[in-house]
């Protein structure tokens, strides 16, 4: 891969990648302590994809922005990529001063009206069973019950309306063709967007150029098999301009698409073999991911670990090189055939 920049601009502030299309970065309380977002010149506005976490420190950057880098040109649409908080978090806010459009895919938006309205104890309760069957102590159960649901506490009201996008619809935006192009797994339909006058691919969390994207199985879904899911997108992603540009949500800008593509699926591929290897004798998912996942997990970790490690251990199931049973206490164990 090469990387397209010399770095990343500060946070609030804006870097024209491409002509007409610029990169805003936004602040992350975590980890993973940024998201990229982009900004597109459209006529007398401007198209917006993703939007960052909701909080009043995003809301001060965000006004800066709009005072410093949209020359007083409206957002005409607001286009989000996938339902996590991250992308989705300041949209209705912004959708509310703005006036802007609203647009997403279908799944994903049911999504996110969905995690803002179940907040109620019956689904902290099916997530405390979730992570009981993974075999969680009693401690980290305590923990989440605790802490409930967090997802309305993330993002702004969603808004009630959306203008609906799907895979393979072509629009303008500045006078340049557009293409949604969907991917899954990561989340349930993850929409990039190809420019191919431009020779770009916004690839929000599909596709990131250091890391892997979260793949994980929770408790709406608890047999899913989303790992399959991704790296299907993985192999299809193959028919898309190898020399294209990516624009992905965490990272730089880099060239190389497929071949991030290859390597995302051979490390996935090796993780397959240290899961199954982690099966030898019967475990708890907890118990494989802790040996799977060298460094230490901490209470937040563990939760994205655990879902990652069913992820997995979902796909060997289907693939028939493990099995799962199921204890006298209702927790899942797994072994390799």
């Amino acid at each position: 891969m090469e990387y397209m920049y010399d770095g990343p601009p500060e946070f609030g502030a804006t870097l024209e990648v491409a002509p007409g299309v610029h990169w805003l970065r936004m602040p992350l309380p975590m980890a993973l302590d940024h998201i990229n977002l982009w900004l597109i010149e459209d006529g007398p506005g401007w198209t917006l994809i993703d939007t960052g976490l909701y909080s009043k420190h995003s809301q001060k950057i965000w006004r800066q922005a709009i005072d410093e880098h949209l020359g007083g040109r409206p957002l005409r649409r607001v286009i989000i990529t996938h339902f996590h908080p991250d992308h989705i978090g300041m949209a209705g806010w912004l959708v509310a001063q703005s006036g802007a459009e609203f647009w997403m895919t279908r799944t994903e938006w049911l999504y996110a009206r969905m995690l803002t309205i179940d907040i109620g104890d019956g689904f902290t309760d099916a997530m405390v069973a979730h992570y009981r069957r993974a075999g969680g102590s009693a401690e980290y159960l305590a923990g989440l019950k605790e802490r409930g649901a967090f997802f309305s506490g993330l993002v702004s009201e969603v808004p009630r309306g959306f203008r609906r996008i799907a895979d393979g619809e072509q629009f303008e935006i500045g006078g340049r063709s557009w293409k949604i192009v969907v991917g899954n797994g990561h989340s349930p339909e993850h929409a990039c967007l190809l420019a191919p006058e431009l020779g770009l691919l916004v690839s929000g969390d599909l596709v990131l150029p250091k890391i892997s994207p979260h793949i994980g199985v929770y408790g709406d879904e608890p047999d899913g098999d989303p790992l399959r899911d991704y790296l299907d997108t993985l192999a299809r992603f193959h028919q898309l301009p190898g020399d294209a540009i990516v624009l992905p949500s965490h990272g730089e800008p880099f060239a190389g698409l497929h071949e991030r593509l290859d390597e995302l699926i051979q490390h996935h591929e090796e993780r397959l073999v240290d899961f199954t290897a982690a099966c030898a004798e019967p475990a708890t998912a907890v118990e494989i991911a802790n040996q799977v996942f060298k460094r230490r997990l901490d209470a937040g970790q563990l939760g994205f670990a655990a879902a990652e490690t069913v992820a997995h251990l979902n796909y060997l199931i289907a693939e028939g090189r493990i099995t799962r049973r199921v204890d006298e206490d209702g927790v899942h164990l797994y072994q390799a055939c």
